[in-house]
């Protein structure tokens, strides 16, 4: 599997390296949102590692370029802890968010978090089935969404949640239980990272995401798909 790291700070795009090697993963680097998205085009990357704070081109709109290209996960870093940045972030199509300063080994636990799912949602151990709520259907066999009749684009893990949910109609699921079995780890201050990806999925799947049909929230408890 290959990485590809984007900071315009030379000396962490190499602390980064160094850590994915000793993992056993391959590298790409780029230095700026320009170079980011050259790569993408030519190289074999399954996750990139995106600083968002960079010249020529930002890592926001470096990952929107991606986006159009490639359905690959995206963990963006910045500087600053502000919830505006990182809800930005996921709601432009982020799969995850790290603070700099960051502990290295929690970033290498947040990429093969990310792998694990992005390989899962491409491979065959996953139990296949198609699920339906009324107009919306999951295909898990071909790993595709659809709202009547009309495919839907879901990033990695908007499709891991959706999934869930389908895959239960009807049992509500607390914001804690769906970020503990997505991201696979505790939830810790989880509320905006899980309410900013079901946001988006409803802005996808909903014809109306302000009175959604499909994905339905329990007031004080979580949310659930309708069992239609």
């Amino acid at each position: 599997m290959n990485i590809l790291i984007c900071d315009d700070d030379r000396e962490i795009v190499e602390a980064i390296e160094i850590y994915l090697k000793a993992e056993g993963l391959g590298t790409f680097k780029a230095f700026n949102g320009r170079e980011a998205v050259e790569a993408i085009q030519t190289g074999d990357i399954h996750l990139v590692i995106m600083d968002i704070m960079m010249p020529q081109m930002d890592g926001i709109s470096a990952m929107l370029k991606i986006r159009e290209q490639k359905n690959i996960p995206v963990i963006m870093l910045s500087a600053k802890s502000e919830d505006t940045d990182k809800i930005t972030g996921l709601t432009l199509g982020a799969d995850d968010y790290i603070t700099k300063p960051f502990n290295p080994l929690e970033l290498i636990a947040r990429v093969k978090s990310q792998l694990r799912r992005y390989t899962e949602l491409g491979g065959a151990d996953i139990k296949s089935g198609v699920y339906k709520s009324g107009g919306l259907t999951v295909d898990d066999r071909q790993k595709t969404v659809a709202v009547d009749g009309e495919d839907i684009k879901l990033t990695p893990v908007q499709y891991k949640i959706l999934l869930l949910l389908i895959q239960n109609k009807g049992r509500v699921f607390s914001i804690d239980e769906i970020y503990e079995t997505v991201w696979n780890e505790m939830a810790y201050n989880s509320d905006n990272t899980v309410a900013v990806h079901i946001r988006n999925i409803r802005e996808k799947i909903e014809i109306n995401p302000k009175e959604p049909k499909y994905l339905k929230v329990v007031w004080g408890i979580g949310y659930k798909i309708e069992n239609r």
